[in-house]
């Protein structure tokens, strides 16, 4: 079968991430992948066999006006015509409008966020701009089929936003082997020493600034090494609170998992998650985590076994009270049952999805 994946970009986040996690899982299948990217900017390797087509070769940034979106959407019909692939699946807004004005056959939106927690937060800056965002997302989803990455991206497409379209629960597929292996590599940089670890685009979703109101509680001898790109803003941020010392911006790593595996703990602040990878990760390469009870996602992956991992968003003493205690005792991860993410489960729904269009 043929698969299309759309995207804006590969720059490093968990939703591209996971993208090319399920496309290096579908080419080892046999099947022909493709990913069509507006933009030029891949912060990953791409894995072999995954073709990649560009909308827009050698930019690294395209409009995002409305004359814009609709260039790009005749593009991408085109090449959708042309191609004819058993499935299509776009995600993060900007690709998912653009897919949707493309009107293209066996499309699916792949929701990797909380939409309605990025409208409330929006709410409290600008209730006008929150709610032309929410009625540009019930435009965007309401009327094609959605792969939710977790129960609680699921429930809120249906409660918060009230789409009543289908809605496949897909989540986001891991290798343990792989990640194991991967774990296993020599890496540069690594820290001599224990470490604590936040691994995360710097932005407002994050809440680096909860992460380090936290640290400044704390009176461990680890660093907190910070997997990002360097961005004045987080440095400034870092400074203002006095811990150019105990903070070490590493930058964006293609391979997180020896920092996963070497670190004391992986910590997670944001205000809201589709269904965090780092988690997971972070669990199967054997280190304990800590994070926000954000929607949605991390109460999934810990609620049952470790539900003292989570605490409430935006509180820097829960999140560093929560450190503490997992510095001091390490709980057992072993015991977390991540089989549901296992990847030939993830790949096998995706494979059905794609069956789909053969049986109409």
């Amino acid at each position: 079968m043929r698969f299309l994946f759309v995207l804006t970009n590969l720059r490093g986040g968990g939703a591209e991430k996971a993208v090319l996690k399920v496309a290096q899982g579908l080419v080892a299948r046999q099947h022909q992948v493709a990913l069509y990217l507006f933009e030029s900017r891949c912060d990953y390797e791409i894995p072999e066999g995954v073709e990649v087509v560009l909308a827009a070769p050698g930019k690294a940034s395209v409009s995002k006006g409305w004359l814009a979106k609709r260039l790009l959407a005749f593009r991408l019909a085109r090449h959708v015509a042309r191609v004819r692939p058993d499935l299509v699946v776009s995600t993060l807004p900007f690709a998912d409008e653009v897919a949707m004005l493309a009107g293209l056959p066996a499309h699916w939106c792949r929701i990797a966020n909380t939409l309605s927690a990025e409208i409330e937060s929006l709410a409290a800056r600008s209730p006008a701009k929150a709610a032309r965002r929410a009625a540009r997302y019930r435009e965007i989803y309401g009327q094609r089929p959605l792969i939710a990455v977790s129960e609680g991206v699921a429930a809120d497409m249906r409660e918060a936003l009230g789409v009543s379209t289908r809605i496949a629960q897909i989540p986001n597929p891991f290798d343990a082997q792989a990640i194991a292996a991967a774990a296993a590599l020599p890496v540069a940089g690594l820290p001599e020493g224990p470490y604590v670890l936040h691994i995360g685009r710097f932005s407002a979703q994050k809440r680096h600034d909860v992460l380090l109101d936290a640290w400044q509680r704390l009176d461990f001898p680890h660093p907190l090494v910070l997997l990002t790109h360097p961005d004045p803003a987080l440095t400034q941020m870092i400074a203002a609170r006095g811990l150019q010392a105990r903070v070490r911006v590493a930058g964006f790593q293609q391979n997180p998992y020896p920092w996963m595996a070497g670190a004391a703990l992986v910590v997670l602040s944001s205000d809201r998650e589709g269904l965090p990878n780092v988690l997971i990760e972070a669990l199967l390469c054997g280190t304990p985590v800590v994070s926000t009870d954000c929607p949605s996602g991390p109460a999934e992956i810990l609620g049952r076994d470790f539900p003292g991992a989570l605490v409430p968003c935006g509180d820097p003493e829960a999140l560093a009270g929560a450190m503490a205690r997992s510095l001091a005792a390490p709980p057992a991860v072993a015991t977390v049952d991540l089989s549901r993410y296992a990847e030939a489960a993830v790949i096998d729904a995706y494979e059905a999805l794609a069956a789909e269009k053969g049986a109409r």
